[in-house]
Formats: C-alpha cells, structure tokens, sequence
C-alpha cells in the first residue's frame, strides 16, 4: 500500500524538498567462496567478511513547489536509496531532509497490502492510517475503485491478485490522496497500454495541481514525458543535474560508451 504521511502545513518556501549533504551507507555480510585449504584451516568457524556500502555520498539538491524531477542511473547507483531516504524509510547516517507538504509514497507496489485482506478493506485501512475521516474515505473509495478497474475483485483477498492487479491498486491509491510531494519508484510500468496511459494522464493532472514530484525510472520515455529536471546518479552522487532532454541525452551515451567497453574487452 502506498503510505501517505501528513507533514505539517506547507510553509511560504521557494522549495518543497530540500537535501543537504545527504549521507548514507550501511554494512552487509560478504561469505566468500573459500579454498580446499582455507575450508579446512576454518573447519567448524563461521567466518565473513563485513563490507560497507556508501549507496548515497554528498548528496545536496533542492525541489521547488510543483516541480516533476525524474531520477535517473544504472542499477545500484543509489536512486531507491535516495528516495526512500527522502520518504523517511531509510534513517540518513549524516546530512539533512526537509520535507513539506503530504507526502504520498509509491515506492514497491503493493508493499503494505495485507494479503488476506480484501482490496476494499486494504483501501480503507490505508485511508484511515492516512488521517482520512470515515466520510473522506466513502468519497475517495469510489474513485480508487473506479481508477483501478478490478471491479467485483475490490471484495476478493488481495493473496488473489496478479502482481498488475496489485500495482494497479496501489498506483489508484497513492495518487488518490490528494498529494503535496509524490515519490514514485518504477510505478509507472503497470497494466495495459490503456492503463498506463490513464497513469500518465494522471500525473499531469496532479503536475497541474501544483504537486511536487520525483519519479525514479529506467523508462526514458516515462521520464521525457512527465520530468522538467533529471538527476543522474551514478555510483551514490549526482554526476549530472538539468533539463530533461539535456540530462538524458548525456546519460544515454554514457551507457553506448559502456558497452562498447564492454565489446571491447570480450575482444
């Protein structure tokens, strides 16, 4: 379920979402595959090896009210990351966030649903964990309902849902709530052509409503069609930051000068 979390009032500021600094790294277990003679030097030890990931480094940026900033980077560069962080997901291990405004989250679709719930009672619960009256929640549930398009399946356990069932669900949900600050991670890829259409028409809506958003995405066609500004992310930071068009075309030969790098070295 997309959580939406009511910030306090949007304050008289240039920006909606400000990152200072932003710092984040954590440690992972690494169990490497051993020698025949270390297996038996380490019989009966349990030994790993503790690695530490900077996934964000020296992060700073600034959001204006109503604008669309597409993220962009290669798998591991620290997109998600950064998005969760900013959603309040992830603890920062240094630096700042400002946020202001209602935040809803889209950030792993489905996430939150109970399973042996029904798609009506998840919606409700999820309004109502929201700030949502009861009253709200009667106005709002006919138009989720309506968006998604699951017809008699809203009274059915969501254990019964397709994953496009799911992602449909909670992309009616979290742009339902009438957000301030939209964060989106690979959302947009759900249902039919149709679908994904309506999804689009939705954003703009919500673009012309003056809501702030950032979408992470590996689709360019998503990000040229709903982003102003990009950031690229490339290995924790921002190696890039600009228009659109600028930004993508600057990162698409990024990637053909990597691969060619890669051609080059199976030579």
């Amino acid at each position: 379920m997309a959580p939406v979390l009511a910030g306090p009032p949007v304050p008289e500021t240039d920006w909606a979402i400000k990152v200072q600094d932003l710092v984040l790294t954590y440690r992972t277990t690494v169990e490497k595959r051993p020698t025949f003679k270390k297996s038996l030097l380490r019989l009966g030890r349990n030994e790993r090896t503790i690695r530490t990931i900077e996934a964000v480094r020296n992060v700073s940026f600034e959001v204006p009210h109503g604008t669309v900033l597409g993220i962009i980077g290669v798998n591991g560069a620290g997109k998600s990351t950064l998005l969760r962080t900013i959603a309040g997901i992830l603890p920062p291990t240094s630096g700042r966030i400002e946020v202001h405004g209602r935040v809803s989250t889209l950030l792993a679709l489905g996430v939150g649903f109970k399973g042996d719930m029904t798609g009506h009672e998840n919606v409700v619960l999820g309004g109502l964990a929201a700030g949502l009256t009861r009253e709200e929640l009667a106005d709002k549930y006919q138009e989720i309902s309506d968006f998604a398009e699951l017809g008699d399946f809203m009274d059915l356990p969501m254990r019964t849902y397709s994953s496009g069932m799911y992602g449909r669900l909670a992309f009616a949900v979290a742009v339902s709530m009438e957000p301030d600050i939209l964060l989106i991670d690979e959302a947009l890829s759900v249902g039919d052509a149709r679908f994904k259409e309506k999804s689009f028409d939705r954003m703009r809506a919500l673009c012309d409503g003056a809501s702030t958003i950032l979408l992470v995405s590996h689709g360019m066609k998503a990000i040229r069609k709903l982003a102003e500004e990009v950031i690229w992310m490339h290995k924790g930071e921002i190696a890039m930051r600009g228009e659109a068009e600028e930004v993508i075309e600057a990162y698409t030969r990024f990637l053909d000068l990597r691969e060619q790098d890669v051609v080059d070295e199976d030579v």
